[in-house]
């Protein structure tokens, strides 16, 4: 998943395509701050290339980041050198320390495919806050809001690069969705073609508020959120 060939150009398909890092990351701090005034430390999880926490880095005293893709990893550590930024898988991860606030975003939750690795996940994270700490999860879509056999494309082009990225998802049963994604990447020099397929949980709204209520927080749906399928807000109340 998310291999190096896609980490080089992930950054200039989601930029060019009108993504707001920095004012997402603004809402976010907003967010956070509403349930825990004081927050100032930060760990986004699945932090991809780093874009969300370069922006995060502004509003919070600590932040740091981890990432299971080496790919993805590496294009954040060039870019974020003074950060602290971790090697690890969110089902299992264990840093030692408690942060104020947890950031898990643009559906990273939904890759972990399976219920159980979701509620594994959900559990690390809540167990590295700290009592009234913050749990941001944005979801991948519910099952009633998934649209079986979407097909979407689109070109951009920055500093003589042109990447077309198209896809197509559906669905495979009640809790699981195929996204499969197609790259072409091409400079003066080369034209390359790579794709992806992904197996995506397709986890309702109940089965994330109890993997937040297991993990020991209080948690909210918002509606749409940045990407659109909203956000799940929890405080740790233990």
């Amino acid at each position: 998943m998310f291999d190096h060939q896609l980490a080089e150009v992930y950054d200039l398909v989601y930029r060019r395509r009108g993504k707001d890092y920095r004012a997402e990351a603004a809402e976010l701090a907003a967010a956070i701050r509403a349930r825990r005034p004081g927050a100032a430390s930060l760990l986004d999880v699945a932090c991809g290339t780093g874009e969300h926490l370069a922006h995060l880095a502004e509003h919070f005293t600590e932040a740091e980041g981890l990432e299971l893709s080496r790919g993805m990893l590496g294009v954040a550590r060039a870019k974020l050198p003074h950060l602290t930024l971790h090697a690890a898988d969110m089902c299992t991860f264990d840093l030692g320390r408690r942060f104020d606030a947890i950031t898990c975003m643009f559906s990273s939750i939904g890759y972990l495919a399976e219920r159980d690795r979701m509620h594994a996940a959900v559990a690390r994270m809540a167990a590295h806050l700290t009592p009234g700490g913050v749990l941001v999860i944005e979801p991948w879509w519910s099952p009633e809001r998934f649209i079986d056999k979407y097909v979407s494309g689109e070109a951009v082009s920055d500093a003589g690069v042109t990447v077309t990225r198209v896809s197509r998802t559906r669905r495979l049963d009640d809790a699981h969705a195929e996204m499969e994604v197609h790259f072409v990447v091409a400079d003066s020099a080369r034209i390359e073609h790579f794709s992806e397929t992904h197996v995506l949980g397709l986890f309702s709204r109940a089965e994330h508020m109890a993997a937040f209520a297991d993990a020991g927080c209080d948690a909210e749906f918002v509606e749409e959120g940045p990407s659109g399928p909203g956000l799940y807000v929890g405080v740790r109340t233990g």
